[in-house]
């Protein structure tokens, strides 16, 4: 396994458009959506370990999952696990990062990847993975995975690359955002469209140095710390200066303002997992259609639901097509699929009038 292979997982999201099943204290990631037997971060995790190294890699996290993150990865130290004292976006937790590693190793290639995605075809996912790291280990180039749309989403960014890039890896034209639904059907219809799935690669000299060009106040504030990170000082740093940070996304920070980024159209199936409904699609389904989990279900005239429960309860539904069915200890969630995007709007609603306890 090569020495110089480093990734970072990004583990920090609330995913509250999985509400009941994903709550503040304790979030979509940290759970076996797919009724695997593993959770969400576990199987990113073993994912990324068949070709990095465990002790390369970071969890970037909020501070209050720490120990969720070390009670579900027992494979992971505690230096391991980068806190984030504020929530603060992507740009200042991967500069941070990056920091660390470059400390620790100047010849390292890592990998950004959030935890919560669905892959299916591992072993084509690293080979494109290192087919990135093969580039960035010898030119100063960013690196994204973009994935091959198969429906004009309009809940996704796209990346444009340029047509005449060949085979293999194409240089990025630009990146553009969410788009509206007729936008999204031209996208497609021009064929060098990719949806961005935020999976990342780079050397670390590269992405500090992008830091210091396009982001010269935020590369400042992280590289004070330089001489504490890695030591018992690192955390007294943060806990002082993460908060001053600026809040923006690693999209608008660096890849946006930069002309050297590579795309590698991705040879695997993927899904981002951000709604019941993208859930319902990557499972198994009963004769009529029911997508089942963690539940004993006698179904009457009911078709299309998501159905699930946190343990292995008897749930009886007649009548009921296309609904999210979960069903959760304090809380019990009835829910048309067709307004999965209001669940966030719902959850608000319920913290209103309930109290923080059931969100």
């Amino acid at each position: 396994m090569n020495k110089n292979y480093y990734a970072v997982l990004m583990a920090g999201g609330v995913g509250s458009r999985f509400w009941p099943m994903s709550t503040t204290d304790n979030p979509k990631q940290f759970h076996d959506m797919l009724g695997t037997g593993d959770t969400l971060i576990q199987k990113t995790f073993k994912r990324l370990n068949k070709f990095v190294p465990t002790e390369n890699i970071l969890i970037l996290t909020n501070e209050r999952y720490n120990d969720l993150v070390l009670q579900q990865l027992p494979l992971v130290k505690q230096e391991q696990v980068v806190l984030e004292p504020a929530m603060r976006n992507t740009a200042p937790c991967i500069l941070y990062a990056s920091l660390k590693i470059q400390k620790k190793n100047p010849n390292a290639v890592m990998i950004v990847a959030p935890s919560d995605h669905w892959i299916e075809d591992e072993t084509a996912f690293a080979n494109d993975v290192k087919q990135c790291f093969d580039k960035c280990e010898k030119e100063d180039v960013l690196c994204t995975l973009g994935i091959k749309p198969t429906f004009p989403n309009t809940g996704f960014g796209y990346i444009e690359f340029e047509k005449e890039s060949g085979t293999g890896l194409k240089k990025v034209h630009q990146f553009r955002e969410k788009p509206d639904y007729e936008t999204a059907k031209e996208f497609i219809a021009q064929g060098n469209f990719l949806w961005n799935a935020g999976i990342f690669m780079w050397s670390v000299k590269t992405i500090v140095d992008a830091f210091k060009t396009y982001q010269p106040t935020q590369f400042s504030l992280f590289e004070k710390g330089m001489s504490v990170y890695n030591t018992a000082d690192e955390q007294s740093f943060i806990n002082d200066n993460y908060p001053k940070a600026e809040n923006i996304s690693i999209d608008y920070a660096i890849l946006e303002p930069s002309k050297d980024i590579f795309v590698v159209p991705a040879t695997f199936d993927w899904n981002d997992l951000g709604t019941w409904g993208s859930l319902y699609d990557k499972l198994d389904k009963d004769e009529h259609h029911n997508a089942i989990v963690n539940s004993k279900v006698l179904s009457q005239d009911a078709s299309g639901n998501m159905i699930r429960s946190s343990k292995d309860k008897i749930i009886v539904v007649d009548g009921l097509k296309d609904y999210i069915i979960v069903d959760k200890e304090d809380v019990l969630l009835i829910y048309p699929k067709s307004k999965e995007q209001d669940i966030k709007q719902v959850l608000t609603e319920v913290k209103n009038k309930f109290g923080n306890q059931y969100t």
